[in-house]
């Protein structure tokens, strides 16, 4: 089964029907790069709204390791998400579960960075290029990854529900994750958006089942 994270979330009504969909994860991104950065008091609030076995996950990019410390004890995030040029050790220091984000916008020249996070719980490969922000709706080659990962790969980047049907059946990632591809501006969920992409992955998965 896909596992589904869908980030930049901003409002509690949004990530209220993400659970009911069965999103199994949602991102608050605290980096101030970001258009979907949220305050302190709206991921405390999200927090609080998430129902149990949703996971809540608090995204970074180059950020200062106190503002993430305080960030941890502020809301409490059940794993880290990683989206800079941190290194490996420096992302474990928080005694976190974390994910590490992998900029895949130049192509298969960025798979030997799939190599050096062996403490991550999981990469997140997305479609930007190294150096930029996650969320910019741009999709890579899914056909570059690897068939036999030593950890469980997260697709994301220009993920919607016209094109993540393809994206599973092509890459048979652990998890999908979307953002932009969701969304009526950043940092506002599309209702209808969210459940047709939902759907979808789900519609993708039964194929998979039935083809075995």
């Amino acid at each position: 089964m896909t596992r589904i994270k869908c980030c930049g979330m901003t409002r509690v009504e949004d990530a209220l029907l993400a659970a009911r969909l069965g999103v199994d994860a949602i991102g608050l991104v605290f980096t101030a790069r970001s258009k979907r950065r949220v305050s302190l008091a709206q991921a405390q609030a999200i927090r609080r709204a998430l129902p149990p076995f949703v996971d809540a996950v608090a995204l970074f990019m180059d950020d200062e390791a106190a503002f993430v410390a305080d960030v941890i004890d502020a809301v409490q995030p059940d794993l880290l998400q990683f989206h800079g040029g941190e290194a490996d050790a420096w992302c474990a220091q928080f005694g976190r579960r974390y994910l590490k984000a992998i900029a895949m916008g130049e192509g298969a020249k960025a798979l030997p960075r799939l190599r050096d996070y062996p403490g991550a719980a999981a990469l997140l490969l997305d479609g930007h290029a190294a150096g930029e922000a996650g969320g910019s709706g741009k999709a890579f080659d899914w056909s570059l990854l690897p068939r036999d990962p030593a950890q469980p790969l997260i697709l994301a980047g220009g993920l919607h529900d016209g094109n993540v049907g393809a994206a599973i059946r092509a890459a048979r990632p652990w998890a999908v994750d979307v953002a932009s591809g969701v969304e009526s501006a950043p940092g506002l969920k599309d209702a209808a958006k969210l459940a047709a992409f939902v759907a979808e992955v789900h519609a993708a998965d039964r194929e998979s089942a039935s083809a075995r």
